[in-house]
């Protein structure tokens, strides 16, 4: 069966937060529930995309900008779709699209603890930063 690449839409949202929260290294929290994502989707329309096996969710990445720098969330394949190319697709995709935005940069985080998401970024040519902590605090 062909993979389908498409912008997410709020459709897709059970069962991106299925796979989510299957993904090992995947750290969810409430900034994660189906109005934070419905509003990040708004704000950031046609950046965020998944990829689809038929009827399966194979993966998802959420993109959007400040109108300076791009930023990368929640980009998970799911386990027995890896190594197909999934992952770099979406990655490429949203990075295309930050591009027609002009936005010239993009960063993701990744978890100290998660080796394979370390792995997929460096095998995939996103430069490790080095020297930069994230603060964060509860609005």
């Amino acid at each position: 069966m062909d993979l389908a690449y498409r912008a997410m839409t709020m459709d897709d949202y059970d069962a991106s937060f299925a796979l989510w929260a299957a993904t090992e290294g995947m750290v969810l929290s409430a900034s994660d529930e189906r109005e934070q994502i419905e509003a990040f989707l708004r704000r950031n329309p046609g950046l965020s995309f998944v990829c689809a096996e038929g009827e399966r969710l194979a993966g998802t990445v959420l993109c959007g900008h400040d109108g300076r720098r791009g930023f990368l969330y929640h980009a998970a394949v799911a386990p027995g779709m890896r190594g197909r190319g999934i992952g770099g697709t979406l990655a490429r995709l949203a990075l295309a699209k930050l591009r027609e935005a002009g936005i010239g940069k993009c960063h993701l985080f990744v978890l100290e603890s998660n080796e394979l998401g370390q792995g997929f970024w460096a095998w995939s040519g996103w430069e490790k930063r080095e020297g930069i902590l994230l603060y964060s605090a509860d609005t």
